[in-house]
């Protein structure tokens, strides 16, 4: 007995161990580019889904700032309208296509319109997602569908146009976006989560094929933020009865830096910043452990504590015209929540 507790503890301090050695040659630098590597982004062509808000907003103006040529696509035409004109302004040669992710012809079309106009795709990031908060049988089926549509057909299109510009070109790089769910599937998202660990499984597949193939110039990253302070929870479907919520949310910038940062720098997998990597690391050691330590954090946000709120199928099936910036504004809209709540007890 008392060498099983030993063993559990070793396990535990490795767990904590790897994930402070992570941070400290992978995170410290929050993924900030070195003026030469900034310099040669100018002129290269990156296709990024999901570009009118969130990550792919950001990153689209982070490049664009840097000179890159940014294809920008998702459905909303006109917000890819302003993230263009603001790309311009920046000094990147913008081009907008409207695309949405789940239909395998608008993605073909992406990848048709950004080689005619630029030549080339150096990079491909698969960034466009939704949500869907809820118990697992109270999410209708028909958004279930939807968002793997979206988020796991969407990437596989996405994926295959670039494989296939990569191969005929000799060089490229995907990126796709994972998530900290991507390992740690999370209550009242199952398949949310189902879709991100297809999103990772599918790229570590690709590199092996990759690798086998002797292609060096070409690779695969999967990028695994934790949660973001995004539209995101604006536009997720929501059947849990509460608003949507989540714990201690990154700032996007941390992300969208990230994904610049490795679109240069390809790794086979990138949790960003400490949260998403202790997460990785510690469901890697003690899958049980995290999985219920993450479900009972999810239940108390998602159903205890969050103010109630209407069903809704979010952006899955049409956009919306609010949440149309890199931030959402959650983390403040979270402190008001809190603190109403708190009056509330105090009175």
């Amino acid at each position: 007995m008392r060498s099983a507790h030993m063993y559990v503890v070793h396990k535990m301090l490795l767990a904590w161990l790897l994930g402070a050695l992570v941070l400290l040659t992978g995170c410290a630098t929050g993924y900030q580019l070195r003026p030469d590597e900034q310099q040669s982004v100018a002129g290269k062509t990156f296709v990024i889904t999901g570009a009118s808000s969130g990550f792919g907003r950001g990153v689209a103006l982070k490049l664009a700032a840097l000179k890159a040529n940014v294809v920008l696509a998702a459905r909303r035409t006109e917000l890819l309208q302003e993230v263009a004109d603001q790309a311009s302004a920046a000094g990147g040669v913008p081009l907008v296509v409207t695309t949405d992710v789940g239909k395998a012809e608008d993605v073909q079309k992406l990848a048709e319109r950004a080689v005619a106009q630029f030549g080339r795709i150096d990079v491909w990031i698969n960034n466009a997602g939704v949500g869907a908060v809820g118990r697992f049988e109270d999410i209708p089926v028909a958004d279930h569908s939807r968002l793997i549509d979206i988020n796991v057909k969407g990437v596989i299109y996405g994926s295959h146009a670039a494989m296939h510009r990569f191969r005929k070109q000799g060089f490229g790089t995907l990126v796709n976006i994972g998530s900290a769910e991507s390992e740690v599937p999370l209550a009242y998202q199952a398949t949310y989560a189902a879709s991100k660990a297809a999103v990772l499984s599918m790229g570590r597949a690709i590199n092996e094929e990759i690798r086998l193939s002797g292609a060096r110039s070409i690779a695969v990253a999967t990028v695994m933020p934790w949660a973001a302070d995004t539209p995101f929870f604006e536009h997720t479907a929501n059947y849990s009865g509460g608003t949507p919520r989540s714990a201690a949310l990154d700032d996007p910038q941390k992300v969208v830096d990230a994904i610049v940062w490795v679109s240069l720098h390809p790794r086979e997998e990138l949790p960003v910043g400490w949260k998403a990597t202790t997460s990785v690391i510690s469901h890697r050691h003690f899958p049980d452990l995290a999985e219920r330590l993450s479900g009972n954090v999810a239940h108390k946000l998602q159903i205890e504590t969050a103010p109630p709120a209407p069903a809704t199928a979010g952006t899955l099936h049409e956009p919306m015209r609010s949440g149309r910036n890199v931030e959402g504004g959650i983390r403040q809209r979270m402190e008001r929540e809190d603190a109403a709540r708190e009056q509330r007890k105090a009175d």
